[in-house]
């Protein structure tokens, strides 16, 4: 294929916050008159933006880099940027520059809005940009976004984050918190709506810490609830400790805001809580989980999970199993602890044997897996609304969408158009998704 000198491709690792930001820098390759293409081969622009959470995403992330060097080496006017959390560390960015010097463009979490003028920079002086901030700086309005979908959108509510997790180097890459204020908020959901979005998801490391000008997040939330023609309201991450009653109370007041929670809550052992400094017990977050079921019975909870975190003990990670069973998650992601390069918890002296690690994470993904398809097989008889994407990934002859309680639903829904909101009866319910047929 014949390379487009306008043709960009951007691929992307980590949380819906590096999503969304991806849609950002779509926007402005597209502004610049860029078209996105699926093939990297096809590009002559290449953006990498990375997450630096996960080992298996550094992992990723370098094995790409190799892919792209290929291309580099057959046309050197191909343009490699590199950009997300992982370049907001310095020995990520010395490992760059020393072990991969044909990358063209480096920047951070912090510097997004001033990408087209590096990357302009690149292109026309060939010579190399690294722009990197070392803390959050201001926040930056009104930069163009190429969505996914036409009507769902992510909307960022506040950057960083304050909670420092020993685990974690979420703080250190994205900075502390900041909240954007409820009016630029509201003009961007009121701007999203009248362009076709009719589900927003509010986005922040620690959505639940929002302070905007004397509103808190639940008052953000009665906010968007009265815009007209917006249809659901979705929010992530919460962090448990500051789960407020008020919140709580919104999914019985606000009918936008839909039954469905992530609420991480890493492990079920107090000792080892204490020693990811997450700032609440077992019993906490189990109390967190009543109130919420008790104002949203219907609600769907999902979270994370680390397993082999420094010291787990058998009786740490079996009162983790022993909270999954009492909560019964409908799903979560579940991650073996990687040591991540600067947080606290690297120097930790009692490192978990992957062994033990790997068999641990299967017995966990055991029992969420049992309890997803539980509580999948109890909607089949069930009429729920599902706001349709598009066509299934999984079989063409389908269209998909999610129910109000964040349910992947399948169904033949021959002439249904992505925005559309349709009734269907469930008729299977499987580990991971809902199958059905509409009702009439």
């Amino acid at each position: 294929m014949t390379p487009n000198q306008n043709a960009f491709h951007i691929q992307t690792f980590g949380c819906q916050m590096n999503e969304r930001d991806s849609e950002t820098l779509a926007g402005m390759l597209t502004e610049m008159g860029y078209v996105e293409t699926t093939d990297k081969k096809a590009a002559n622009v290449a953006i990498i933006n990375t997450c630096s959470v996960r080992e298996n995403a550094d992992k990723r992330f370098f094995g790409t880099l190799g892919q792209l060097k290929k291309i580099k080496e057959v046309r050197p006017d191909f343009v490699v940027c590199i950009c997300g959390c992982m370049m907001q560390q310095q020995h990520i960015i010395d490992t760059v520059k020393s072990k991969y010097p044909w990358v063209d463009l480096i920047f951070g979490t912090h510097n997004i809005h001033a990408f087209p003028a590096l990357l302009q920079n690149v292109r026309d002086e060939k010579v190399k940009q690294v722009a990197v901030l070392a803390d959050g700086g201001d926040i930056v309005e009104g930069l163009p976004a190429k969505r996914e979908f036409r009507h769902k959108a992510f909307v960022n509510i506040m950057y960083g984050c304050d909670n420092f997790c020993t685990y974690c180097i979420v703080p250190f890459t994205r900075g502390r918190e900041r909240s954007r204020k409820p009016d630029d908020i509201l003009k961007e959901v009121l701007g999203l709506v009248d362009d076709g979005v009719k589900e927003i998801t509010l986005l922040g490391q620690n959505v639940n810490s929002y302070r905007g000008e004397a509103m808190d997040f639940a008052d953000l939330i009665r906010l968007l609830n009265k815009v007209e023609g917006l249809e659901r309201i979705r929010f992530m991450t919460s962090h448990p400790k500051d789960l407020s009653d008020k919140l709580i109370d919104a999914y019985r007041t606000c009918e936008k805001l839909k039954p469905y929670i992530h609420l991480p809550v890493q492990s079920g052992s107090d000792r080892v809580l204490e020693r990811m400094n997450r700032k609440y017990t077992a019993g906490e977050y189990l109390a967190l989980i009543d109130k919420l079921k008790a104002v949203a019975p219907d609600l769907s909870i999902s979270t994370d999970i680390i397993v082999g975190f420094p010291g787990e003990t058998e009786e740490d990670f079996e009162e983790t199993l022993a909270l999954c069973h009492k909560v019964r998650f409908d799903s979560a992601f579940t991650f073996i602890y990687s040591v991540r390069k600067g947080t606290p918890a690297e120097h930790y002296g009692d490192q978990v044997p992957e062994s033990v690690k790997h068999e641990r994470f299967n017995r966990l993904v055991e029992v969420i897996n049992h309890y997803a398809a539980e509580k999948n097989k109890a909607y089949e008889g069930r009429v729920v609304s599902v706001l349709v994407d598009g066509p299934s990934k999984t079989d063409p002859d389908m269209v998909s969408g999610r129910t109000d309680t964040f349910k992947l639903v399948d169904f033949p829904g021959e002439g249904r158009m992505p925005g559309d909101i349709v009734n269907v009866e469930i008729t299977q319910g499987k580990t991971f998704s809902l199958r059905g047929i509409e009702s009439r």
